[in-house]
């Protein structure tokens, strides 16, 4: 390593999503920026620097595994932010982590597994408060539309003096992408985690699983409070007019929006409720279209979860460091409506859509633009550091960016 302080490094630049995060910040990235591609192989980092050409034949390599805490900590103390896209993060992700919130270094991550996070939120907040690291997770399809999209409807109805978000759902109305090797590999870390552990499970099904102060938080169990469950079945809303199904992705990302609403001293509303759902559409159609998802999304978690059928899945589905087509990924997108009902009775919906695979595509522009602006938007970034959401460690400037690359964030009154 040379001694060139760097704006933001890339771990992971080799794999599937690493690449094309790359190939993001080439193109993205403002003139001057300095990019450095990091992983475990010389001659993998210099193939992709190859391929990529133009400035980036100029980007510096770093080579450092994932269990070395000390070239983690050299590659930590060299930059100002740190992009990662090496996973399952329960098992490679940790010591990076460490080594961020030690040096000052910001951090974003791709991961969607909870108990992880809960991990470095039990382990690193403190030590990352000390030494002014923002450690941001969930820098992805996993969360930033959920997350981003619920601060910016609460920011409008505070600026309208609306009061404050109660009853919040976010619909997603229009989803098409693939899915990688990663993905799936990550999937299967969290189910065996689970597996054997009580405690686990326990904590992977709480709503509040990730809140900085779980004792503040609403008892779930009290009929006084609505139900804050994800949502497993088929079910109709009258207000909203559309069949829901579950959101694979609920179960990650209300509990993102929910610590942020904690972590701003829920400034959302001390009566917040959150949930996310698949959107159908209404009549028999729709109602079809819910029990087709909802049937889906059980069949593949059932063998997902069991060995023998999780056995012939694994033969069948994409391996670590595979993904979706070109073709796919460009073809892919995304449309979510965030629907709320004000402490004054007022209505919002907000609109978060993007062209691209939700996953890849999509995802690249994401974790690229969280890094650039860790590393580049200084003072305008929320005065926080510690274990942190999108929302709160990055917030608006980061939803500005992606405005700028075609991303839709609108709020209107209903």
């Amino acid at each position: 390593m040379t001694e060139e302080k760097l704006d933001v490094v890339l771990y992971g630049a080799t794999g599937f999503v690493g690449k094309l995060t790359a190939a993001y910040l080439l193109r993205a990235a403002p003139e001057g920026t300095r990019i450095g591609l990091a992983g475990r192989s010389r001659e993998r980092l210099e193939d992709v620097r190859h391929r990529l050409g133009g400035p980036a034949i100029d980007w510096p390599l770093i080579v450092a595994d994932s269990a070395d805490r000390g070239a983690l900590d050299e590659m930590a103390r060299r930059t100002t932010a740190v992009a990662t896209t090496v996973g399952p993060y329960a098992k490679y992700g940790l010591p990076l982590v460490a080594a961020c919130a030690e040096a000052g270094t910001h951090y974003a991550d791709l991961t969607g597994e909870i108990l992880f996070m809960r991990r470095t939120i039990d382990e690193f907040d403190e030590p990352a408060r000390r030494s002014g690291a923002r450690i941001v997770h969930n820098a992805g399809f996993d969360s930033i539309p959920s997350d981003l999209g619920v601060l910016l409807l609460a920011d409008q109805v505070a600026t309208d003096g609306a009061g404050d978000l109660e009853a919040t759902t976010l619909v997603v109305t229009a989803l098409r992408g693939g899915v990688s090797g990663g993905t799936i590999d990550s999937l299967r870390t969290s189910l065996a985690e689970m597996a054997g552990d009580a405690a686990a499970r326990r904590l992977t099904v709480d709503p509040y699983a990730l809140s900085p102060q779980r004792d503040k938080e609403p008892d779930v169990g009290d009929p006084s409070w609505p139900d804050e469950g994800d949502l497993r079945s088929v079910v109709h809303d009258r207000e909203i007019g559309q069949w829901f199904a579950p959101f694979i992705m609920a179960g990650l990302n209300t509990r993102v929006v929910r610590r942020s609403n904690a972590l701003q001293d829920w400034a959302y509303g001390r009566r917040f409720r959150y949930r996310e759902v698949m959107g159908t559409g209404d009549g028999p159609l729709g109602l079809a279209r819910a029990g087709a998802i909802t049937g889906g999304l059980a069949t593949i978690m059932g063998a997902m979860a069991l060995p023998p059928t999780r056995a012939v899945l694994d033969r069948l589905l994409p391996k670590p460091g595979e993904g979706p087509s070109e073709k796919t990924r460009e073809r892919g997108h995304f449309r979510m409506e965030i629907h709320a009902r004000t402490s004054s009775g007022a209505r919002y919906v907000a609109t978060v859509a993007a062209q691209g695979d939700p996953g890849y595509a999509a995802t690249a522009v994401m974790l690229g633009e969280s890094a650039l602006a860790l590393a580049l938007d200084g003072d305008r970034l929320p005065p926080r550091a510690g274990v942190l959401t999108p929302a709160t460690g990055i917030g608006t400037p980061l939803s500005d960016r992606l405005r700028a690359q075609g991303f839709t964030f609108d709020v209107r009154r209903a």
